[in-house]
């Protein structure tokens, strides 16, 4: 008699940390991901910047996994879920399940503006890492050769959209390496029409902490050099820069988006979905109507006391774990449980020697926060060898203030096509 079958779709944070609970249960585990790795989401913007070389901050998906008896990975595109036949259908072929765990993630949201995903690049994906990085080098490489002041000046302007963790922490990787690296490199070259700007449609940056954390990154950023351009929007987008709200017109040769996310639309197959594309799930994480499939992570809109749950790796791995358990006590005729998050606090890099962390009232800002943000980042990197690696080019990076990947690939000269990603689900 064969065992019930798991099939768990993505490998983000919430996938995986399912699978890996899951090891010793008495059932057949699938995970299935359109890539063969689990990528750590939050060093992306070091990829971009040229400090971490992407197979730092992803590992495969089978090495991961290496030991479970119990689990196999398949490498496929999910295309569809059929609720009622109990099948994924992905572009290898159909997957019958008994229990369903859906884990697709987030993707990049543009809020309808087309011209703006033309013309801009998201931080979601290795590829988008690597294009970004790839764009930035490449202006500079532009500009060293260029002799026209106002076509430099716009090689030479970086636009982020967007003010949250991703977009704070890229613009002070992006000034520490155009101040301290980049002119070891260009010597030749005028640094002083260098511009980061970061646009963000509310007052403040970092809008989900404090606000006394939110002043105190807002101060770092500005006296590092990043422009602030708070309370206004991106409104359009072209080949020449960005136009915002209030119909300023800035000319950038590089706009990154990180102002949005928004879940895989793998969940309007699931369900009527809510804000930003989530799925609304019950306290046990299950579908309503569907006891043997659960949601978690970034597609699952999860409320606790009356807000939902931010999309957030800690939420993701939680919620990874409580639908194992879920699923063992299914498995043994049982009941689920319902999901109680337990909340780590939130953190944001400013740049060198600068975080701000939020731990429920306990707030801390400056060096202290710099190095528990960089002991909780080691802490969630999967693999020993990679914790050992990223620590050596951290430590290189402080002090000789050298980034050691300032490649400019073939590979990655391209803007990646807009495709969902699995994220923190």
């Amino acid at each position: 008699m064969s065992r019930p079958r798991v099939v768990i779709v993505g490998a983000g944070f919430g996938g995986l940390s399912a699978a890996r609970a899951l090891r010793q249960a008495d059932a057949d585990v699938l995970v299935v991901d359109r890539h063969n790795y689990h990528l750590f989401q939050p060093l992306l913007y070091q990829v971009a910047s040229g400090l971490l070389d992407p197979s730092e901050i992803a590992h495969p998906i089978r090495s991961i996994l290496r030991g479970h008896r119990n689990t196999d990975v398949r490498m496929a595109e999910v295309e569809a879920i059929e609720l009622e036949r109990r099948v994924v259908r992905t572009d290898a072929g159909e997957l019958a399940y008994d229990y369903l765990v859906v884990a697709a993630g987030a993707m990049t949201n543009h809020f309808g503006h087309q011209d703006v995903a033309a013309h801009s690049i998201g931080l979601k994906s290795l590829d988008d890492a690597l294009a970004l990085r790839a764009m930035v080098l490449a202006q500079f490489e532009r500009a060293a050769e260029c002799s026209d002041e106002r076509e430099q000046h716009r090689m030479l302007t970086f636009v982020i959209a967007g003010a949250g963790p991703t977009g704070v922490e890229l613009a002070g990787a992006l000034v520490e390496l155009f101040s301290h690296l980049l002119p070891k490199d260009f010597p030749r070259l005028d640094f002083s029409p260098v511009r980061v700007i970061v646009v963000e449609a509310a007052n403040r940056v970092l809008s989900a902490f404090h606000p006394a954390l939110s002043a105190r990154a807002a101060t770092v950023l500005r006296r590092r050099g990043v422009e602030l351009m708070l309370g206004r929007t991106v409104d359009h987008a072209d080949e020449r820069g960005v136009t915002l709200d209030d119909g300023l017109a800035i000319e950038a040769a590089t706009v990154i988006w990180t102002a949005g996310v928004r879940a895989s639309t793998l969940g309007e197959q699931l369900s009527h979905v809510g804000r930003g594309g989530r799925v609304a799930v019950g306290p046990t994480l299950q579908l309503a109507g569907h006891e043997e499939v659960q949601v978690i992570g970034d597609m699952a809109e999860v409320r606790d006391r009356g807000t939902a749950l931010p999309m957030l790796a800690p939420v993701a791995i939680q919620q990874g774990q409580q639908a194992a358990r879920n699923i063992v006590a299914m498995l043994a005729g049982g009941r689920a449980a319902a999901f109680g998050y337990r909340d780590k606090g939130t953190m944001a890099t400013v740049g060198r020697n600068v975080a701000v962390v939020q731990l429920g009232r306990i707030r801390v800002a400056g060096f202290v926060g710099w190095l528990m943000w960089l002991f909780v980042h080691l802490t969630y990197i999967i693999t020993f060898r990679s914790k050992a690696v990223v620590l050596i080019n951290w430590g290189w990076n402080y002090l000789l203030e050298d980034r050691p990947v300032r490649l400019i690939t073939g590979a990655s000269r391209e803007q990646p096509t807009r495709e969902p990603t699995e994220a923190a689900g």
